[in-house]
């Protein structure tokens, strides 16, 4: 058979070039699941836009029950995988229950993820005068669906969930080009505008009323420490009611943007800016002349 030889290569690759789990060889959060998890608390923060059937606004009891079982069965199934992942010994009964404390545990927060996803709506429908109406917000803007993705992620972080909530943002980063670790703090009313190539880091700290441009870098100054970095500030701390336009890069933890500052595309900010200022690098110079041959230069 054809295949017989490649197949022991593989086989004998394995032993060759281990790749070996950090934890327990159990069963790992399945990657298909935390996507549809997303979905179904999407459709629970948005009644009405993302269900097969016609609901309104206030989608019936009947509705609400299906959706939010369907939500609890799911994501109870993948917390419990994710915690015996890094458990590293076998403790079934005690980790179902732990699972299933969370996972209810996050559903009673969905109202408050819910106020702040609309606030976000908001924020883009009154940011972009290209929007027709909200429900376009909604169902096709990439910087509502990235936040919304975050709001999700960092809520499940902070009641003790780990694993899923980094591979919510890395499945938004691939959809959307949006970059958001979900361990952020990000406050109210957060517009992402186009939105692709923007990147904000694990500690950073952003204020209500922010509005970024895409390719907006909220980075890091060095990462030549690695993992002896971790646990400490190493993005920025953006204020209340800040505008960053295209490619500006602003880095590191002691960065502070000042409240109601504006910040100019393609800056590269290292240091603290005073609240209520406009930063800019200066124009290049353009220079023209005619074109005489073709239309090369």
């Amino acid at each position: 058979m054809k295949l017989t030889k490649p197949i022991q290569n593989i086989r004998d690759s394995y032993k060759e070039v281990m790749i070996k789990k950090d934890h327990c060889s159990c069963r790992i959060p399945q990657a298909d699941k935390v996507e549809e998890i997303i979905e179904l608390t999407r459709e629970i923060i948005f009644p009405g836009y993302f269900s097969d059937s016609h609901i309104s606004e206030v989608p019936c009891l009947a509705h609400t029950k299906r959706v939010v079982r369907k939500l609890h069965k799911l994501l109870k199934t993948q917390i419990q995988y994710s915690l015996l992942y890094l458990a590293d010994r076998e403790k079934s009964k005690e980790l179902k229950k732990k699972s299933c404390t969370l996972c209810v545990d996050f559903i009673n927060k969905i109202p408050e993820i819910r106020k702040m996803a609309y606030y976000d709506a908001i924020a883009h429908f009154n940011g972009d005068p290209a929007a027709f109406n909200l429900d376009q917000v909604v169902i096709s803007y990439p910087g509502l669906y990235a936040i919304t993705v975050y709001r999700i992620a960092h809520c499940l972080d902070k009641i003790g969930v780990q694993v899923i909530p980094r591979m919510m943002s890395e499945y938004a980063h691939r959809v959307t080009g949006i970059d958001i670790n979900p361990r952020a703090e990000i406050g109210e009313c957060f517009f992402i505008d186009h939105g692709t190539g923007v990147v904000i880091g694990e500690t950073a700290v952003i204020g209500n009323n922010v509005k970024i441009y895409q390719g907006v870098t909220l980075g890091a100054m060095s990462l030549r420490k690695g993992q002896q970095l971790k646990g400490t500030k190493r993005h920025p701390t953006i204020e209340d009611d800040v505008t960053i336009y295209a490619n500006a890069s602003i880095l590191g933890g002691d960065t502070i943007i000042g409240a109601n500052s504006v910040i100019g595309s393609n800056v590269f900010i290292t240091k603290s800016v005073p609240k209520n200022m406009v930063v800019t690098t200066k124009e290049p110079e353009l220079v023209l002349r005619e074109n005489k041959k073709n239309g090369t230069i």
